[in-house]
């Protein structure tokens, strides 16, 4: 039975102070200006909304691109810092804490008010919003959803840093906000990198098959959470790193290890390409409080028969050399500029191609998602929320309490019916014990893997 949510207040939080500022948005911002966000944060305890209204105030004067609007010209895309605020509700709703992390990845599961991207882009729509959620037995909820353009996970992390720190009232959390983010970039990259795009320009064909995968991907595809404990990584990484002989990450080896039990459960024998985002901050001596999408592409290309071990080595070679092999932002750049701004429409990154099943793993653990603190509660999870469902994306985080990792993945119905069923419980989890127990919540998500 579903627990209709009731509506009890609706706010629209502002700074109460703003600056005029605007950010010009760079190139790679365009590339996602369709594209919306969206993560729940689970908490055991009651949160105050009016401490978190308050506490978003502030932080939002901390961050004041989140709390813009788009404004859309023949010649750039931008961010007006003008304070003209985000839209936060309060809801009651019947789920229980446990109800509510069942149904947190599925459409429709009332925890998020999804982004207009859109409407943003055209219309002058608010570009982060905020549902609270009380739960029966007094858990919370926050759901949170912002538009791609503003900036990546990390940037979204500046302010919830900025937000619990307000709440708490400790030292406030200043963002880093760049007037113009493609020269900002000339002058942090290198003179020169790879030489070769990580774009492609589609044709007619092509953009229509992408179409209809887009348009049927609420029917076609289905979202799996799979958790593994830290024994567990500790054994991949263990039996991995002997294999290949080198020292690999957790992320080296869950990303290999995920992706190569789907391509087995799948019977698939071709040749495909895996895509894992790299944030360039720390390699480009970028402050981590900037404000962006300050992201790279590694791409790498498989058989289906390369064994997991080697993937993961392939993975971490190729972080290790990403400035010198992978980084290519400025060849983006010369890409789009020579093909014009009025066709970037026709262009898409290379690790989007889910009719070629190009797998896009993205890592968003290290952020210090279980250390924010709103009155003394942190989270007991933080997992990503159902959005756009396309196919062949996953997301990789610390699971309940920080512990473990919650791997999150949208696949077709059919190979996910394959990961929940005895089969894929098999060869995902070969490492771990029978008797290892598992956290309280995990018994809670819907058809765990």
């Amino acid at each position: 039975m579903v627990a209709w949510p009731r509506l009890l207040a609706s706010h629209p939080v502002r700074a109460g102070r703003a600056d005029g500022s605007v950010i010009r948005c760079g190139l790679a911002d365009l590339m996602l200006a369709d594209l919306p966000v969206a993560v729940v944060f689970f908490f055991d305890r009651p949160l105050d909304p009016a401490q978190l209204i308050g506490g978003l105030a502030t932080a939002l004067g901390c961050a004041p691109a989140f709390a813009g609007r788009l404004r859309e010209d023949e010649l750039a895309l931008e961010i007006v810092c003008e304070d003209a605020g985000v839209p936060l509700t309060v809801y009651d709703l019947d789920d229980t804490l446990e109800q509510a992390v069942g149904r947190v990845t599925m459409p429709g599961s009332d925890l998020v008010d999804l982004v207009d991207a859109n409407g943003a882009r055209s219309g002058g729509g608010p570009l982060l919003t905020v549902r609270i959620s009380r739960l029966a037995g007094g858990a919370t909820a926050l759901g949170c959803s912002w538009h791609h353009a503003v900036g990546d996970m990390q940037s979204f992390m500046v302010l919830m840093r900025a937000w619990s720190a307000a709440v708490a009232g400790a030292e406030p959390v200043r963002a880093v906000q760049v007037p113009d983010r493609d020269a900002y970039l000339d002058s942090v990259l290198p003179a020169e990198d790879r030489g070769r795009p990580s774009l492609r320009r589609v044709g007619p064909e092509e953009a229509a098959g992408i179409e209809r995968e887009v348009a049927g991907a609420l029917r076609a595809n289905r979202t799996v959470q799979i958790y593994f404990t830290d024994v567990e990584v500790d054994r991949l990484r263990e039996e991995f790193g002997a294999e290949t002989g080198l020292k690999l990450t957790a992320n080296d080896v869950l990303c290999a290890h995920v992706v190569g039990a789907i391509r087995t459960l799948d019977r698939d024998r071709a040749e495909r390409t895996l895509t894992i985002p790299v944030n360039i901050r720390r390699a480009m001596g970028i402050a981590p409080e900037t404000i962006g999408n300050l992201v790279g592409d590694i791409n790498l290309t498989a058989p289906a028969g390369r064994p997991a071990p080697q993937v993961a080595a392939d993975i971490r070679g190729a972080v290790e050399r990403f400035a010198h092999e992978h980084l290519c932002l400025r060849a983006n750049r010369a890409f789009l500029g020579d093909l014009g701004r009025d066709r970037i429409g026709e262009c898409f990154p290379l690790g989007f191609d889910p009719v070629r099943r190009t797998f896009t793993v993205s890592n968003w653990s290290r952020f210090g998602l279980y250390d924010l603190d709103f009155a003394g509660h942190r989270p007991v999870l933080m997992s990503p929320a159902a959005d756009l469902l396309l196919p062949w994306v996953a997301s990789v985080v610390e699971g309940f309490h920080g512990a473990g990792i919650l791997c999150t993945v949208t696949v077709p119905a059919a190979i996910a019916a394959r990961l929940r069923g005895a089969a894929g419980r098999e060869i995902l989890h070969p490492y771990r014990s029978p008797d290892e127990p598992l956290p309280a919540l995990a018994a809670a998500i819907r058809k765990l893997a």
